[in-house]
């Protein structure tokens, strides 16, 4: 980390935390793919730090937003409490700064600690889809407007809205733009189910919550008020969650008949998504899903 790196969390430490504050020690962390994290040792306890100079301006202000949303429903869960969160400048990264976790073993009881306290984020309502800003999946702007209709949502505001920017940045054949659209026409058909405004993680893959010495935690969030469901298919990608979690979701809050189908045709949004930041072999599984369902 650069000495002008580490004077701006010195200064963002001194402003929030306290002004006598001192960084004691600092620790690079794996697992980010886009930003770079730190684990912060200080005089005053431990932070979790991450930081970018290649971002949007906005991206840890709208995390931060996602973050204390999620905290509002008393879920049980391990929100990480945000202590400030920087805009991207000329030369300075955008950082985020929240409390350190410490991590913690899993089992049996964790995962359905995190079933039931997802099944409870899930229940926490809103009036309309959509959020109070446009925020980013990974680091993939989702237009957030809101919306009272969760069809029209979902085709124009995160399938149509996503296929626009391939087609712009990357690939997309006419034949394979027609089948998004054909997708996209049918959808009506296919989303018949009772859906309310549910407030969602936005990108709730296994690598997205972390077992604590406290419970389980859920942290990168792209939050929105959607239908549920979609919170739920990107657990079933990479690994996926448990069958206890599984088990135990159902037991605390059961899901509608054909959620199963529902759960797969929601996946197409994690794939083009990933296509559209990684490119790769994800832009023939997003195709392969839209073709299933046309």
């Amino acid at each position: 980390m650069s000495s002008s790196i580490e004077n701006l969390i010195l200064s963002i430490l001194q402003q929030e935390i306290d002004k006598s504050i001192k960084i004691e020690k600092q620790k690079m962390l794996g697992g980010g793919c886009i930003n770079n994290a730190m684990h912060l040792k200080t005089s005053h306890g431990d932070f979790f730090l991450k930081y970018n100079q290649n971002c949007p301006p906005d991206l840890f202000l709208r995390e931060a937003e996602s973050l204390q949303e999620l905290a509002k429903p008393d879920s049980g869960l391990q929100i990480p409490k945000v202590f400030a969160a920087t805009e991207l400048h000329e030369q300075q990264p955008a950082v985020l700064l929240t409390e350190y976790l410490p991590s913690g073993s899993g089992g049996k009881k964790q995962d359905e600690t995190l079933a039931h306290g997802l099944a409870t984020i899930h229940k926490y309502s809103a009036e309309k889809y959509g959020f109070y800003h446009d925020n980013y999946c990974g680091a993939t702007e989702q237009n957030n407007q809101w919306n009272h209709n969760w069809i029209d949502f979902f085709a124009n505001q995160r399938i149509g809205y996503l296929v626009k920017l391939i087609a712009k940045d990357r690939q997309l054949s006419n034949m394979d733009h027609d089948i998004y659209e054909k997708l996209i026409d049918k959808l009506p058909d296919l989303l018949t189910h009772e859906v309310y405004p549910s407030l969602v993680h936005g990108d709730l893959w296994s690598g997205n919550y972390m077992n604590t010495s406290n419970g389980p935690a859920i942290i990168d969030p792209a939050c929105s008020y959607s239908d549920r469901e979609f919170d739920l298919a990107i657990t079933n990608m990479f690994g996926g969650f448990s069958e206890i979690f599984w088990s135990a979701y159902h037991e605390a809050y059961p899901l509608q008949p054909g959620w199963k189908e529902r759960n797969n045709l929601y996946m197409l949004y994690h794939y083009l998504n990933h296509y559209y930041l990684f490119g790769g072999a994800y832009g023939q599984q997003a195709l392969q899903i839209a073709k299933n369902f046309i």
